[in-house]
């Protein structure tokens, strides 16, 4: 016993010597190439480190925060010539905390001092620095040019890795997923070389970036097509009024509009943020008269019991904030770290038994579950007339257009309270019980929802379908020895 006992020790102090070794090594590579750290336990590194889901919480061995293209290439050299994977960091809003590489001992590059937005008003190409944040993005878009780009709600969410793998959001059945704007890119690949990936050169890369970024290299700068902001928005909102014996004729009728009556025009989701009182909440292109013209065919087919909210007319950037929850969008710094688990599911369709299990799960189980905050999401994703439906499935790297649903569930304790291992069960059970009966070409996963509990190969599965096997020759292409690795990442082919 006492011999173990003096190995083990001496083999714990190697680690932490060779840990210690490799930090200094990699922050000197780093410095000798003029490339800005965070030194460990300076204010930068405390709010650099700091995952976004305090459930997840990694360690670095280095943390490299550049401001120009040169200080991303010097970065990714350091780590090849080291041999440490390189994670890029954007929002640092991953619900996985992949911007750490999910996982111990990364050379994460914090991207989010750059954050300039500018636009070309010749063409109405923006051009964004990759730790933008979808907040800063929509109001430099909308106060400086009137325009505007599709994409998420939340005001804290980087653009790098939600252009990477879908981006939705309340524009999306009008205008398309964000990775729809993205014209070209800059990329700093494995091997250190720069390259631009457009329509006309290196489309295989804009290709995998477009749905699957992460696993190729680090988008250095984005290039974006935008619209111009519309004047005349209307929010809209309904109080569904469901219980368990409504709910399923419910959906059944939301399903038949979204897929043979919604206009391109028409962009909602129904969500419950209050146990057992699920509602739609909306926005759409056009005034308060015309929407309800376009909405009319699904009140006409719901159970009865609803209350319509009264219409209001927002413009552009007023939407955004609405639905943002917050008073200011334009944020430059992370969001508020929450203690969560989220899952998702990408649904062709929820009706028959799969509805009548959701349903029962949600009304005998989860409004039960009453010693913390959680919800649900059920976006109209797809449908006749979606925009993300008019691209082909292997258009993009991103497969999942052909999906008629985008759901969230997420789950949250207080920030200082500990996230039980029983608790687990709660989502993963209620996703369970709604793909039971679904043969597996029916349902997937949404990777910008990352689920940490998923195996690699059950997530690449999940996110990708049947593009894995042309992104897993894409990864063999360009980074086929895995510096941009991650818990969740592509293998080479």
């Amino acid at each position: 016993m006492r011999v173990s006992t003096i190995c083990q020790v001496g083999l714990i102090a190697t680690a932490a010597e060779a840990l210690v070794i490799t930090r200094a090594t990699i922050d000197q590579c780093l410095t000798d190439s003029g490339v800005p750290i965070d030194t460990q336990g300076s204010d930068g590194w405390v709010r650099d480190v700091t995952s976004f889901n305090i459930r997840l919480p990694y360690l670095p061995t280095a943390i490299s925060v550049p401001t120009t293209i040169a200080h991303i290439q010097n970065s990714v050299l350091c780590g090849k010539k080291l041999g440490i994977k390189v994670s890029a960091k954007s929002g640092g809003h991953s619900y996985a905390s992949l911007g750490f590489g999910g996982e111990n001992g990364h050379l994460v590059v914090e991207l989010d001092r750059m954050y300039n937005v500018t636009l070309d008003t010749t063409t109405n190409i923006a051009t964004v620095q990759p730790g933008a944040r979808l907040g800063h993005v929509a109001t430099v878009l909308y106060e400086q040019y009137g325009r505007a780009i599709a994409h998420g709600i939340c005001p804290g969410v980087g653009i790098s890795g939600h252009f990477a793998h879908g981006g939705f959001g309340f524009s999306s059945h009008t205008h398309g997923l964000a990775l729809d704007f993205v014209e070209s890119v800059t990329v700093v690949l494995a091997d250190g070389s720069i390259v631009e990936a457009s329509r006309s050169e290196n489309t295989d890369l804009l290709w995998g970036i477009k749905g699957a970024g992460s696993n190729f290299g680090i988008v250095a700068s984005w290039k974006l097509s935008t619209f111009a902001a519309p004047e005349v928005l209307t929010l809209f909102g309904v109080d569904l009024g469901w219980n368990k014996s409504t709910a399923v004729a419910g959906l059944e009728a939301v399903e038949y509009y979204a897929k043979n009556k919604q206009p391109r025009e028409v962009n909602f989701r129904i969500g419950d943020y209050n146990r057992g009182k699920p509602g739609i909440e909306g926005l759409y292109y056009g005034t308060p008269d015309q929407w309800r013209t376009a909405f009319q065919p699904l009140l006409d087919t719901l159970p009865a019991g609803y209350t319509v909210s009264e219409p209001k007319t927002s413009n552009w950037i007023e939407a955004i904030i609405n639905y943002s929850n917050y008073d200011n969008i334009d944020w430059i710094t992370p969001s508020t770290p929450e203690n969560f688990y989220a899952k998702s599911l990408t649904l062709k369709g929820l009706n028959g038994t799969s509805a009548q299990n959701f349903v029962d799960y949600y009304f005998d189980v989860a409004n039960n579950v009453v010693d913390r905050f959680w919800f649900y999401q059920l976006d109209i994703h797809g449908g006749q007339n979606s925009q993300v439906t008019k691209v082909a499935n292997d258009a993009t790297a991103y497969a999942h257009r052909d999906k008629l649903y985008l759901v969230q569930f997420y789950d949250r304790y207080e920030t200082d309270e500990t996230y039980p291992d029983s608790s687990f069960g709660f989502l993963d059970d209620w996703v369970d019980a709604t793909t039971k009966p679904l043969p597996q070409s029916d349902w997937g996963a949404y990777a910008n929802y990352a689920d940490p509990r998923l195996s690699r190969e059950t997530a690449v599965q999940l996110y990708y379908g049947d593009n894995l096997p042309r992104l897993r020759s894409l990864k063999a292409k360009f980074d086929p020895e895995q510096l941009f690795d991650f818990t969740q990442g592509i293998t080479p082919a």
